[in-house]
This record gives structure tokens, sequence and C-alpha cells, in this order.
């Protein structure tokens, strides 16, 4: 019998590499714009608003807040039914671009928009560390 499809765990490829690796060490990168100084997420070897190749990774504060979120309460696709419920949310990172992440440590009832999030990293099973954000204090 063949193990079910995964659909949470990154496949990172030469390109994407130097993020999965900071990540490992418990940092988020960013790529910025050396043409118009804009930092977007996710990784693109170009950029979203002015389509210039002069990109350059960028390590991120780490500092968000939260803009939306959603609590998932029934998601059948392996491994998120052993997860629920859990917090799906939109944040805006301090450096500018808005990124999707799940929210953790925290009662879902605490959240407000606009409240100030901190990265921290989830490992995975294929040795990968995830994004994902928790309340600053």
């Amino acid at each position: 019998m063949t193990a079910a499809a995964r659909f949470d765990l990154p496949e990172p490829d030469a390109f994407t590499r130097p993020y999965w690796d900071a990540a490992a060490e418990g940092h988020l990168l960013l790529r910025r714009c050396g043409a118009c100084g804009r930092a977007h997420h996710y990784p693109r070897e170009f950029c979203p608003r002015c389509w210039s190749e002069d990109v350059t990774w960028e390590r991120a504060s780490g500092h968000a807040t939260l803009y939306t979120w959603s609590v998932v309460h029934r998601n059948d696709l392996p491994p998120f039914a052993s997860r629920v419920p859990y917090t799906a949310a939109v944040v805006d990172l301090a450096e500018g671009p808005r990124m999707m992440t799940e929210l953790v440590d925290c009662d879902p009832s605490s959240l407000e928009v606009g409240m100030r999030l901190q990265v921290a990293f989830r490992q995975q099973e294929d040795g990968e560390a995830v994004a994902v954000f928790r309340p600053r204090h």
C-alpha cells in the first residue's frame, strides 16, 4: 500500500535551497529588488513589482503583524486531519511583504488584527523547517 500524498512538505530546489537552509537555522529569508528596493515573499527569481531580475536574499527581522486568520476545524488532507483545529493566517512582515502561514502557541479567541507576531519554525518529518508565527510579547 502506498503512503498518502503529503501536501504540507516543502519541495526545495537549487534556487530555494538558501531559504530552506536559513529556515533550518531559525532565520526567515526574503528577496529584495535592487532596482525598486521592494522586498517580496515567496522567493522568486524576479521582482513581482517591476520585473527586475536584480534580486538578492535578505534576512528578515522575523517580526510581523496579523492581517487576517481562519481557524480550520476540518481538513481531510494528510497530515492536516491530525492537526485540527489549527489557525491559518496571513501576516504582514515588517519588511513589507504579506505572507501566508500558520499561527501557533496562541488561543484563537485572543487573536486580533494588527497583533504583533514573531517567526518560529516547525521541524518537518523530511528535515526541512517551515516558518510559522506566534504572538510577540
